[in-house]
């Protein structure tokens, strides 16, 4: 598949082999938002017991349940004037939600999430310390002030946009064992591209050529490289890394959908380079104690902006770099930032990269969540398929990195540990295990769960993912570099 420079090509002609996607029931988060804003403005006219109040509360409780029915818990953020829910943006900033968004806002109230298991009462205690609390409140008493009620199953909390291109403090639990050598360079590269960049230095050409024939070339041939893209998420979180990372999954996508090396290249380029306008986002702003104002926010957001200027400005830079970096927050019907017009479809090219950009950010760690499964992030992106994303990408996502992507530590119906070491395309829910002894070490044999027994079942199903962390596990050590299987 060839893909023009500047028309959007549909890829819906040349579908790629894929799992099912879920048939989910979409949700509005928006009335359980708007509940909670009613009954704290109710607690505030009514007397306690007030039949108001009452049926506020049961309204409320109403549409709590029927999100938590999905087995999941309710995560909703608001991030500038968007709601976000399960990490997606979900509608944009309307009449009906505006108001709603604003006042959580200012209260400084912008995530909020809630567990299986929610009372009623729970709820009501909720919307009384919301009608108490006051704007520019002490934010980090949200979860002193919520046990006080005890209230447990609810978590409010602010959340304040960094640009993580910044040096952080690495996650304390880091992988101690070596990177494979190609994706440790490519971060390497990409650290440096970043740095130079972010301190008013040109963007350097060939060390962006470089990223690209060495992601091509070795990375993405290595087991060991892309189970580690994996693991590294659970421990960084830097611009850099979500880059390569995003660059990968990418690449991925691109052969899963057939392109042809020319359209390969930029696609890697172009990802590699979508958020380089965050290197231009004011350090005070970046760094800033406390939420940001409605002006910040959108000074936040124009990283796609700043983004599509500096590729713009540099010689050699494929135009459709550009693009995407403009284009990465918009969705496929609308919405999304910046604002290009109603009509305005993304390129194939930006429709790639925002379902890679979407499935890194949900499954790598944040300072203000862990890392979610790559089941979820994938349910994540079908609830949107279509409406916010490309089916045929998610799709190829879907049957590409999950459900068991290389790295995956797992469980057997045979009660056996395992890691996944090669994934079986026609099969994503069967792949090759290398499996572990009771030590949790390499015990030297490998298996195809695709294997029937003599009556024609398989002899084994996956029927658990664990976390590498939680069983002390350091990936790096037990996966050295190998072919990966085309």
């Amino acid at each position: 598949m060839t893909i023009n420079e500047t028309t959007p090509t549909p890829i819906d002609d040349h579908p790629a082999p894929s799992a099912p996607l879920p048939d989910l029931r979409q949700s509005d988060p928006l009335p359980v938002l708007k509940g909670l804003v009613n009954l704290r403005q109710f607690i505030n006219m009514y007397p306690p017991g007030h039949p108001m109040i009452n049926q506020k509360l049961s309204e409320l409780d109403d549409n709590v349940q029927q999100h938590l029915r999905s087995g999941r818990s309710l995560c909703i953020d608001i991030v500038g004037p968007q709601i976000h829910y399960d990490g997606v943006a979900w509608r944009a900033d309307t009449l009906e939600a505006a108001p709603i968004v604003q006042e959580l806002a200012d209260l400084g109230v912008h995530s909020i999430h809630i567990q299986q298991g929610v009372q009623r009462e729970e709820l009501r205690g909720v919307s009384a310390f919301l009608s108490e609390i006051k704007q520019d409140a002490c934010r980090e008493q949200f979860t002193t002030q919520l046990a006080r009620r005890g209230i447990s199953h609810v978590s409010l909390a602010s959340i304040v946009p960094l640009d993580t291109r910044w040096r952080t403090e690495p996650w304390p639990d880091a992988p101690t064992g070596p990177l494979d050598p190609a994706y440790a360079e490519s971060l390497v590269l990409a650290q440096q591209t970043f740095e130079t960049v972010a301190a008013g230095g040109a963007l350097n050409l060939a060390t962006v050529h470089s990223l690209v024939e060495l992601m091509t070339s070795r990375v993405v041939r290595s087991s060991a490289a892309l189970s580690q893209i994996l693991a590294m998420k659970h421990y960084e979180n830097l611009t850099y890394c979500h880059s390569v990372n995003v660059a990968l999954i990418s690449l991925l996508l691109g052969k899963r959908l057939a392109l042809d090396e020319p359209t390969t290249a930029c696609l890697v380029e172009a990802a590699l380079l979508h958020d380089m306008g965050k290197t231009h986002v004011p350090l005070e702003i970046v760094k800033k104690p406390a939420a940001l104002d409605k002006n910040e926010r959108k000074t936040i957001e124009k990283h796609t902006i700043f983004g599509a200027e500096i590729l713009i400005e540099t010689n050699g830079v494929h135009p459709l770099s550009a693009t995407v970096a403009l284009e990465h927050h918009r969705g496929i019907k609308g919405g999304g930032y910046p604002d290009l017009g109603e009509d305005a479809v993304p390129h194939l090219i930006t429709q790639i990269v925002t379902v890679a950009d979407v499935y890194e950010a949900v499954t790598a760690a944040r300072w203000y969540h862990p890392p979610r499964s790559p089941e979820q992030a994938c349910l994540i992106l079908a609830r949107q398929a279509g409406s916010q994303f490309n089916t045929t990408v998610v799709k190829a996502l879907v049957s590409t990195v999950t459900f068991f992507p290389l790295g995956s530590l797992v469980r057997t119906s045979r009660g056996e540990n395992g890691i996944v070491i090669r994934t079986n395309p026609d099969d994503p829910l069967h792949p090759h295990l290398m499996l572990l002894n009771e030590d949790l070490e390499c015990s030297g044999e490998n298996v195809d769960t695709r294997t029937l027994d003599a009556s024609g079942t398989y002899e084994r199903h996956i029927v658990e993912t664990l976390n590498a962390k939680d069983a002390d596990l350091d990936l790096t050590r037990l996966l050295p570099p190998q072919p990966m299987a085309e």
